[in-house]
């Protein structure tokens, strides 16, 4: 082995490589499940929805259909539908599972989920286990279980190895009528042999560390992003029924997103605008039903009760407390189309979700960004690449940005500096506008 330095080196870097590409699955699955499913599952606890350590095989012996599970995980009803199990399953539960649309046709990465969950340790005791649930994290022993077992099987493969070799060495030795030290350790030889191989030992140590430190600080981007994240709500509201199919303006519910810093939610009323005569159809009845439960509306009568029930919304883009986002000042002012920061939601079924930056950047007229979503580099990036206008500061028709004009117009060499000529247009971005100031966002 020691002899054969290339053959190790390139042995161990091929070892990494397949360990690091099954660590990314597992923890695909555990993302996913936290992302869809943590909010009302937990891998041993029943809460909102069942305990899915195991699902599959609970589901194999009581007879679903193959491949039944996959559906149900993207559309329970026609799961329950097309297979007697899954209807059984829907008719035991008193709530009613969120749709995965997304999620449909891809088996993989469901399976994921179910091997993350299935990975997960049964805790010894309830005071010990650390679930996820309602935004607490659980403890990922796992994994770092897994990386435990496998150094210690390489070390003791390293041992074995090195042993085997000594002992050949020294028969030879023999063989030949030369003298053997047995006294020498294995620390000595590997002594020995790291130092006749300085070279490739110190790059490799070299290469080692530095793949230490660069995985560090990757890991340090992680904190904080909140891609994918998606909780669960208590109505099932389809977007692209009522955006799409129906055409309403996103900011007929969300009214107060232009004039003031927060989108907001619809009231009841709102949506009893529309719904007093719209009961809707198949798997929308039981939803709407939500909603006259909530307005205290009696369909069949036709009249209000007075009896009403409040319906809690879990919110979605969570911004830290120090950082200051005025929904108003990008819509209004700013003319920031509402799919630049939220996706094509005319073609979203499934409930509001934080999407990735690589989805945003798939929609027609959005501004191809980088960063992840959410994030302060996602924001500073936008506000170097949207622009203000395409002509003179002053065609905005704004008394802001009139002013903004005629002060750049009195100092010449700033004007010069940040009006560029680009495909026969000025370009003028939020950056140039102080858009990159702390104290504009941050308190």
């Amino acid at each position: 082995m020691f002899r054969g330095i290339k053959q190790w080196y390139i042995g161990v870097l091929s070892t990494v490589f397949v360990l690091s590409t099954v660590s990314a699955h597992a923890a695909d699955g555990g993302a996913l499940f936290k992302a869809k499913c943590a909010t009302c599952h937990s891998p041993f606890k029943d809460g909102t929805g069942p305990a899915l350590s195991g699902v599959r095989g609970r589901w194999e012996a009581g007879g679903a259909k193959p491949g039944s599970i996959y559906k149900w995980v993207s559309d329970n009803a026609a799961a329950a539908a097309s297979d007697p199990y899954a209807a059984k399953i829907k008719a035991s539960r008193p709530a009613n599972m969120s749709i995965f649309p997304e999620l449909a046709g891809k088996d993989k990465d469901i399976d994921a989920i179910f091997d993350w969950v299935d990975a997960q340790e049964a805790p010894v005791a309830e005071e010990a286990a650390t679930e996820v649930a309602g935004g607490t994290e659980e403890e990922e022993g796992g994994l770092s279980m897994v990386w435990i077992i496998l150094g210690v099987i390489f070390v003791a493969i390293i041992m074995s190895v090195g042993g085997v070799r000594r002992q050949l060495h020294n028969a030879t030795r023999t063989s030949e009528g030369e003298a053997v030290n047995n006294d020498r350790s294995f620390a000595d030889e590997f002594r020995s042999w790291a130092w006749k191989y300085k070279r490739y030992v110190g790059i490799g140590g070299l290469v080692v560390t530095i793949s230490l430190i660069v995985c560090l600080f990757l890991s340090l981007y992680s904190i904080g992003v909140m891609e994918e994240y998606q909780p669960s709500q208590p109505i099932a509201f389809p977007h692209d029924i009522h955006t799409g199919k129906n055409e309403i303006d996103c900011r007929y519910c969300h009214n107060s997103a232009i004039k003031s810093r927060t989108a907001g939610l619809p009231t009841v009323n709102v949506c009893m605008n529309c719904h007093k005569q719209i009961t809707g159809a198949d798997a929308q009845v039981p939803e709407i039903a939500k909603i006259y439960a909530a307005a205290g509306w009696d369909p069949v009568k036709k009249v209000y009760t007075g009896k009403t029930k409040e319906i809690v919304w879990n919110k979605v883009h969570v911004l830290p407390d120090h950082v200051y986002f005025n929904h108003s000042q990008h819509v209004v002012v700013g003319g920031v189309d509402c799919k630049q920061c939220h996706g094509d939601m005319t073609k979203q079924h499934e409930t509001a979700r934080v999407v990735p930056v690589k989805d945003l950047n798939k929609i027609e007229g959005n501004i191809p960004l980088n960063r992840n979503t959410l994030t302060m580099g996602w924001c500073i990036e936008c506000h170097a690449e949207k622009e203000i206008t395409d002509g003179s500061l002053d065609t905005k028709g704004n008394a802001y940005y009139t002013e903004m004009h005629n002060r750049l117009l009195k100092n010449k060499k700033l004007y010069n500096k940040i009006l560029t000529e680009e495909n026969g247009k000025i370009k003028v971005t939020v950056k140039e506008l102080g858009g990159w100031e702390c104290a504009k966002c941050h308190y």
